[in-house]
């Protein structure tokens, strides 16, 4: 069994000025003269985590992580109903990413990604495959409109009771319709009950599909109503404009990757994320591997997930 490595602190922080009056929160750990990798967290909107440094070797990689524009401890923070979501989409995430790595004068950077992060990590690498050297991938998306659909409404026949809670949430009018259009109208309501109440029906929902076990519950930092608004409001941001991307887009232009190597973890459980995406982009992507883990689900804590994770960034680390 691999064990996750030990934990770090970072040697280096700092929040960047990537315009828009925005200013992303990063953090750097482990070797400062090692592998660059840039860590990606998945929400939209969910910020990073400590536990993201311990999936690699801190005396081989320089451990790159951020909080993505309105989350974590980046600023302005999207719990803030002031604050403007307009500048923050899919392309000025890429343009954060191009800067960060311009900030540490970085050639090129393996990238992980996981969730959200695989989408991002995805649509990054196609533009700038000249600038990734290789990508590891953890519950992988394309968030494609067939996926979204299926995480707020196809799966809901899985989980009935919290489904009926999920709908019960929205007004009568928009139950049998797109919920993340309910959602986010709710989320923008002018009464901070109504957008209170909403986030925290939202994480209700989501809390239900994280993991297989269905005793699992999220820590604690799920229920902490600044998260919970930042990040509900960040994802029905997102997938209401189908984060901006042409959809399936992502899987057409695979060929870009042509010489990166990739592997792609996914829990065969996954409910969240069926495999099936997963599985398309590896047909696709001719030198990715994808590794099928038969016990797990969506959560990286789900058995066998952190282990596919260290192997693969062990494979990766001295090359």
């Amino acid at each position: 069994m691999v064990e996750l490595y030990p934990e770090i602190e970072p040697f280096d922080r700092g929040h960047l000025d990537v315009r828009d009056d925005n200013h992303i929160y990063w953090e750097r750990c482990g070797n400062p003269n090692g592998k660059p990798v840039v860590v990606l967290h998945g929400g939209p909107g969910s910020g990073s985590s400590a536990g993201f440094r311990r999936y690699f070797d801190p005396t081989a990689y320089q451990i790159i992580l951020f909080d993505q524009r309105g989350c974590g401890r980046s600023r302005p923070h999207a719990s803030n109903p002031q604050t403007n979501l307009s500048v923050n989409t899919t392309h000025h995430l890429i343009s954060d990413m191009e800067k960060l790595r311009e900030h540490f004068r970085i050639n090129r950077w393996m990238i992980y990604g996981g969730s959200w992060g695989s989408t991002l990590g995805l649509a990054y690498a196609e533009q700038y495959p000249h600038r990734v050297s290789e990508i590891v991938m953890v519950g992988v998306t394309m968030t494609r409109r067939a996926e979204i659909d299926w995480l707020y409404r196809g799966v809901g026949r899985l989980f009935p009771e919290q489904w009926s809670r999920f709908q019960a949430g929205a007004p009568p009018a928009d139950r049998q319709g797109d919920l993340i259009a309910a959602y986010y109208r709710l989320l923008h309501d002018p009464d901070p009950q109504v957008r209170a109440k909403a986030a925290a029906d939202f994480h209700e929902w989501e809390a239900a599909l994280i993991s297989v076990d269905p005793d699992a519950k999220p820590g604690p930092h799920w229920y902490d109503p600044e998260f919970q608004m930042a990040r509900a409001r960040i994802i029905t941001h997102y997938f209401h404009h189908n984060a901006w991307l042409e959809d399936g887009i992502l899987l057409r232009e695979t060929g870009s990757l042509a010489g990166i190597p990739g592997v792609l973890i996914h829990g065969r459980l996954d409910l969240g994320s069926p495999l099936i995406t997963a599985w398309e982009l590896a047909q696709a992507w001719p030198d990715s591997e994808l590794i099928v883990v038969k016990g797990a689900g969506h959560s990286s804590n789900d058995p066998g997930m952190g282990e596919a994770v260290i192997e693969a960034t062990n494979r990766f680390a001295r090359r």
